[in-house]
């Protein structure tokens, strides 16, 4: 694998495209961002074997850049939505998903807890929904930012962890990458059952 995709791994610009990834995939949810990130790591963990001709990415630096750039994502989708305008307005109407968001987040951020932002980061498109709804809604920038940059860096140490242990144990092949990233998807695949789980009524 890392002769493959070495000069992308090797190089100091991983970070960037790495960023930049994360960054825009709140808009474009289907960019490799997880992918990315899982294979710079797993590159990574070839580190000190002697089999790596190049250098390999730090698995601190790569966190960092992940999760900052979710927080920035997140931001610049929660300004968007806050100053909005009819179309967007009418756009987030007429989705059942963001009006949805909106009432739970803004019920969740009200009490005190934004476990619910964390969640959604990991559900598919789950970051779009949860910082468009919040900018939707007025929330108050002091009530979402602590709770994004908690699911920004819980996203990347877990996409970072998955692809640098897949290494270690698998060794930097394509095995390595796709098993962490089916435990990503795994993630996901939770993260959105319990986004979409209907509350319980009080009786």
């Amino acid at each position: 694998m890392l002769e493959s995709v070495g000069a992308l791994t090797g190089s100091p610009w991983i970070y960037a495209v790495v960023a930049l990834s994360v960054l825009f995939d709140v808009f474009v949810p289907v960019l490799p961002s997880g992918l990315l990130v899982i294979m710079s790591a797993t590159a990574a963990a070839a580190a000190g074997t002697g089999r790596v001709p190049h250098n390999v990415p730090d698995i601190l630096l790569l966190t960092l850049s992940a999760a900052t750039a979710s927080v920035l994502g997140d931001m610049a989708a929660f300004r968007l939505a806050w100053r909005g305008g009819d179309r967007l307005d009418r756009a987030i109407a007429r989705s059942r998903r963001l009006t949805t968001a909106q009432e739970r987040l803004g019920t969740a951020l009200a009490r005190g807890g934004g476990a619910l932002v964390v969640i959604a980061r990991f559900a598919p498109a789950g970051r779009s929904v949860v910082s468009l709804g919040a900018g939707a809604a007025h929330r108050k920038l002091r009530e979402f930012l602590p709770w994004s940059a908690l699911a920004g860096l819980a996203w990347a140490g877990y996409s970072v962890a998955l692809g640098y242990l897949g290494g270690q144990w698998l060794g930097a092949t394509w095995l390595a990458t796709g098993v962490s990233l089916l435990a990503l998807f795994a993630a996901g695949g939770a993260a959105a059952y319990l986004v979409r789980r209907p509350r319980a009524t009080p009786a």
